[in-house]
């Protein structure tokens, strides 16, 4: 059994189901291993607490040229998609970052200048809990993209296991995606809230098109939204396998790092009944594959924002609007509705939804769209079966593994898997790959209560998230400037990755929300490291601040020895989902404690980063 723990967003609880049922999976007969796949903000083994950890270095090969075989010729920098190569007057310069290590410089070089060397992006770790062995991967701070590393943990995999918990990213891009391609089942986990049953419903598109059996945990069951959750499940003939009870001494014990199925012999229970049920779902047939609802092009009868400013309005293009990005290392920290709360408070903002993956603003800042556009941030390739004479040269260049086949049925291109490098297409004897521009996405300008608000969502499975998170900024910041707006409120991705990185460039301040827990405190380290590594000026809001008073402590004493501002503590409050419930910001509701506390916020944020108004 290899099982892939998912949620359409972080905080859910993946992580909570995902390592008390591999403790106790690992307790019965067999052998049973823990995979954490979440890279960038990898928690497991806070929980699981590994010993006799072995580290590997994670490298990706990229070009390096040797300038006595060079003719600058410019070939490489053609044939590469992702500028991660540039000939120059005397120099070809590389940029390690951007490469995706398709090799097309290398092949296209007739000199032989180019060869493949390895850069380390992060590390993987082995290790054992137990009975249960461990494996997680951990992403560079500052690097762009995790999948190579996710490669590496899946690799790592101890073949003699015969019961695998694949932990898995959140969100639904390419991360997702490639930890799923490690597993047989994947076990959903949600939370009955209105961004609960958004982010799943993103996550059963993904999952259904890789045609793999899956089920459902309902966890902080009772939190309000049980019903709406269920009936989708219904809807979507999804079994729900278990529902775990929204429970203070949980939280308290996922604070401390304590395993959810050691609370007590109830909790420990209920985690065998699941590990029952999932063993039982790995052995269910696997389904067709179903591609999720396809995003239809859109040509809007209005330029965007960004061409009207340029066009039309020039000198508005002086005016520079403060942009407030709030982060977290991981979702369910509270980060949205704390951004929703403060574009409320604030006299004359923008929005921008950075989250692209599975956008949440929008709940509980209710738009009315303008206007939508397409999104294409890449291109694919494409097999014409006519012409084509099954030689595999194609699937022999391409290093993603993107293309299957034989010389009898002849070979097709998985659009999932594809990068859009070109290799396959640059190289094919008979010129029957073409390139196609899929619409990846959609991205909307929107009317709502505080502002105008710049939003998107990318297609279940795509990878160019960091290029419609730069879109969806660069648009929010040219309708701020076309209409005046003082500052834009972003509402950043979670992790530390490409998108998240996308969402800082030029942020007058992040605010970074964490939550007292060790999970908070790890994840909230890793954040302000890149905000640091970007030179990005930052500053802590302590969510939850009440739930477990010593942690909040130990975050504060980090806050102090790192020059970070402390700018706000918000209490527990069971008023935030029913804020959600309401679909508005927290701070609209009376006597909310934490509507009064982010009130503050505001007050000493706007003092901190020099707003008057």
């Amino acid at each position: 059994m290899r099982l892939a723990i998912v949620s359409g967003k972080g905080g859910t609880g993946k992580t909570t189901v995902a390592t008390s049922l591999a403790r106790v999976l690992s307790q019965g007969t067999g052998q049973a291993a823990y995979l954490d796949c979440d890279v960038e903000e990898p928690n497991g083994h806070l929980f699981l607490h590994p010993q006799d950890l072995q580290t590997e270095p994670v490298n990706v090969m990229v070009p390096k040229v040797d300038m006595t075989r060079c003719d600058l010729c410019g070939a490489c920098g053609e044939a590469c998609q992702f500028h991660a190569i540039l000939p120059i007057k005397k120099q070809v310069l590389t940029f390690p970052k951007l490469c995706h290590s398709c090799g097309g410089c290398e092949l296209a070089c007739t000199r032989q200048a180019i060869s493949q060397v390895p850069v380390p992006v992060g590390k993987i770790e082995r290790g054992r809990s137990d009975d249960l062995t461990f494996v997680h991967g951990v992403l560079d701070i500052g690097q762009a993209m995790g999948t190579p590393v996710i490669k590496a943990v899946l690799k790592a995999m101890p073949p003699e296991a015969d019961k695998v918990i694949i932990d898995s990213p959140p969100g639904t891009s390419c991360p997702v995606v490639e930890s799923l391609g490690g597993a047989e089942a994947a076990l959903l986990v949600c939370e009955p809230t209105p961004f609960g049953l958004h982010d799943l419903a993103l996550a059963v598109d993904v999952v259904r098109a890789l045609g793999m059996p899956m089920g459902l945990v309902i966890n902080r069951a009772g939190a309000g939204g049980d019903a709406e959750v269920e009936a989708f499940a219904e809807a979507q003939s999804l079994p729900i396998l278990a529902r775990l009870p929204l429970e203070r001494q949980v939280a308290e014990a996922f604070a401390q790092g304590q395993l959810v199925c050691d609370v007590s012999e109830a909790w420990h229970a209920r985690f065998v009944d699941l590990g029952k049920a999932v063993v039982e779902l790995a052995r269910s047939p696997r389904p067709k594959p179903k591609a999720p609802p396809a995003v239809q092009k859109i040509d809007s009868t209005q330029p965007p924002p960004s061409k009207i400013l340029e066009n039309e309005h020039p000198e508005k293009a002086t005016h520079n609007p403060k942009e407030i990005v709030v982060i977290s290392g991981k979702g369910g920290t509270g980060k949205t509705s704390i951004a929703a709360s403060l574009a409320s408070l604030a006299t004359n903002p923008a929005l921008a939804d950075c989250d692209v993956d599975a956008a949440d603003l929008h709940l509980v800042c209710p738009p009315k769209i303008r206007q939508s556009w397409s999104f294409s941030g890449g291109t694919k390739a494409l097999i014409e079966q006519e012409g084509c004479t099954r030689c595999g040269l194609c699937q022999d260049l391409c290093r993603f593994d993107a293309i299957s086949g034989n010389a009898d049925e002849g070979f097709l291109v998985d659009p999932i898997a594809c990068e859009g490098c070109n290799v396959c297409i640059d190289h094919c004897p008979t010129q029957t790959i073409r390139q196609i521009q899929p619409i990846e996405g959609l991205w909307s300008l929107s009317d709502t209560p505080y502002g105008p608000m710049a939003h998107a969502r990318l297609s279940p499975g795509e990878s160019n998230s960091g290029k419609l998170v730069t879109l969806v900024r660069q648009e929010a910041k040219a309708i701020a400037q076309l209409e005046n707006k003082d500052m834009v409120f972003v509402d950043g991705s979670p992790g530390i990755g490409c998108p998240v990185q996308a969402s800082l460039t030029d942020a007058a301040m992040a605010v970074i929300v964490t939550e007292p827990s060790v999970a908070g405190i790890h994840d909230l380290k890793r954040v302000a490291s890149l905000c640091k590594q970007l030179s990005i000026r930052a500053c802590v809001v302590i969510n939850k601040a009440d739930l477990h008073p010593a942690t909040t402590q130990e975050i504060e004493a980090f806050a102090h020895e790192s020059d970070l501002l402390v700018a706000g503590r918000i209490r527990y409050d069971a008023a935030v989902t029913q804020a959600q419930v309401e679909h508005r910001p927290v701070v609209e509701l009376q006597d909310s404690k934490a509507g009064q506390d982010i009130k503050r916020l505001w007050k000493d944020l706007r003092h901190a980063i020099g707003i008057t108004t």
